[in-house]
């Protein structure tokens, strides 16, 4: 059996619209590397800036490097009658054919996952990550992050993981043929639904329960990047996601406020609900009320300090609702969770200004 080791770098940005910036394949019959391709592409698209941040790859790096259709036969040629193998593979492999399906051609080929295929060889492993596994095993690594060092990393992973399948039945049995993994249709069906402003999104099973609680400044962009991670937790979570709904709260304030009250009251399957906050927070002023955007135009959203602690939030549209004090706690949705909130809230306050501070 051929396997073709696979790792891609990409630009980032909106899900299923990634562009690719560097692949290396190695080709590898099971014994040792007989081919290999390792080469930059440019994307014709900007690379977003956190990736250039953690991979090093910049704009004026692919000025020159040659586009996809340019290489795109020779990644179908020492691809040919391979496993395609990589580490969260239905990553590299949805990149990979969405790039083949740009240039109109249908690229099918079985693909591997190695996150998938060291839980069943090296169970209990702390993490699957591919730096951690690699330092669990002794696998030295470098350029981490570039795609030939990954592919490499991934290489000499898979190599330990074929010696200690003796039957190669477990590595048979991990194998995927086709494309059950893409969830790329659906993903982006629930992208264009979503609002590009502030508030908590909802991933839903099939039966409505929660499962997952987010926030967001943009709530589109923030699924979007759930939607373009990784990780065996992401994966965990899309797998198990039937659909998507939101809670626009206008201020990124408020946004952060109510999903700490969610998850502490909803305790979904995949949030971590088991935070503690314990110091105690001094305000610069003891009693104040905090108004900032409101969900529309003509509304406000309203954050209540009193007596240095959170007291609640509420939405308003008139200002003597905001100025008299009586009719504002009436208004309030009230919190038990203060500790945590007014950690919150002097975090906000200290990056970021709200529109307006009434001291009382």
């Amino acid at each position: 059996m051929n396997f073709a080791i696979i790792d891609v770098e990409t630009t980032g940005g909106k899900f299923n619209e990634e562009g690719i910036t560097e692949v290396a394949i190695h080709r590898y019959d099971g014994v040792a590397i007989v081919d290999s391709f390792i080469s930059l592409v440019n994307p014709e698209k900007e690379i977003q800036p956190f990736v250039v941040n953690l991979t090093g790859i910049n704009n004026k790096m692919l000025r020159n490097a040659p586009k996809f259709f340019e290489i795109a036969k020779r990644i179908i040629e020492i691809t040919d009658n391979c496993v395609l193998v990589a580490h969260n593979s239905s990553f590299d492999y949805r990149v990979i054919k969405n790039e083949f399906k740009r240039l109109g051609y249908p690229y099918e080929t079985p693909t591997l996952c190695t996150v998938e295929l060291s839980k069943k060889l090296l169970p209990e492993q702390e993490s699957y990550s591919l730096g951690k596994l690699c330092r669990a095993v002794g696998i030295p690594v470098s350029d981490r992050h570039r795609a030939n060092g990954d592919a490499i990393a991934t290489l000499k992973l898979f190599e330990i993981l074929l010696r200690k399948d003796s039957e190669k039945q477990i590595v048979k049995n991990t194998i995927k043929i086709g494309n059950q993994r893409d969830l790329s249709g659906r993903l982006l069906k629930i992208l264009d639904m979503l609002p590009a402003q502030s508030g908590l999104y909802y991933f839903h099973r099939y039966n409505g329960d929660i499962i997952y609680i987010g926030k967001g400044k943009n709530i589109k962009q923030a699924v979007n990047q759930v939607f373009l991670r990784t990780s065996n937790r992401t994966r965990s979570i899309l797998k198990e996601m039937d659909s998507v709904t939101f809670d626009l709260t206008g201020s990124e304030l408020i946004a952060k406020i109510k999903f700490q009250e969610e998850v502490t009251r909803v305790k979904p399957k995949h949030n971590n609900s088991k935070k503690r906050f314990t110091a105690e927070i001094q305000f610069h002023h003891e009693n104040m009320i905090l108004v900032d955007k409101g969900r529309s135009p003509e509304e406000k959203s309203v954050v209540l300090i009193e007596n240095n602690q959170y007291k609640g939030f509420a939405y308003a549209d008139l200002s003597y609702q905001i100025s008299n004090l009586s009719i504002l706690k009436r208004l309030i949705n009230s919190s038990e969770t203060y500790t945590a909130q007014n950690l919150i809230i002097k975090k906000h306050l200290d990056a970021n200004r709200v529109e307006k501070i009434i001291r009382f």
